[in-house]
């Protein structure tokens, strides 16, 4: 599907060699913060996810692509689209970046397309992101892509003995308008 393929990456459904990607992903500590997760997932629950991961959007309320480099086939990170609400036309959408492939403009190539992919193809109304206000880079990366900065939730996530700060930031689109 050329809609999810970019210059330099393209993103595509999970598969079943991907379980490792995802099992080291799913239980590195340093993303739990945002994730919400408390305790390590096994390899059969990943398999299982993985297995169910066929779903359509609107029956699974969420995507999950994964973030490949076009030249090497290496893969550098995942997207999601997540809280899919067809009613109500928006969806939340995520990035995890592997710390080895950060600042290449893999995530902002990847936003770029899921954006794209939301408006025109999901035909959306609205995307949101939840980041904590301390993730600079998050919100620098956002904030390029027409996020508007909407709300932002006090004390919102306890994460290592300490609370944190998480903003909304929203993107709308009004038809007939074109993003890029």
């Amino acid at each position: 599907m050329k809609t999810l393929e970019g210059k330099h990456i393209k993103l595509r459904p999970l598969e079943p060699e991907d379980l490792q990607f995802l099992y080291d992903s799913e239980n590195n500590e340093t993303n739990w913060k945002v994730s919400g997760t408390l305790v390590p997932y096994s390899k059969f629950i990943l398999k299982n996810y993985i297995k169910n991961s066929h779903q359509d959007i609107y029956e699974a309320k969420q995507a999950r692509f994964v973030i490949e480099n076009k030249k090497t086939n290496g893969l550098v990170g995942m997207i999601d689209l997540f809280d899919f609400e067809p009613m109500h036309k928006r969806a939340g959408i995520g990035i995890l970046i592997l710390n080895e492939h950060q600042n290449n403009g893999y995530a902002s190539e990847a936003l770029r397309l899921v954006i794209s992919y939301a408006f025109h193809y999901l035909n959306l109304h609205q995307l949101f992101a939840n980041i904590t206000t301390d993730n600079k880079n998050s919100i620098r990366l956002f904030e390029k892509h027409k996020f508007q900065l909407t709300g932002v939730k006090k004390d919102w996530i306890y994460h290592d003995q300490n609370f944190y700060n998480e903003a909304t930031f929203q993107l709308i689109h009004f038809i007939g308008e074109d993003y890029e």
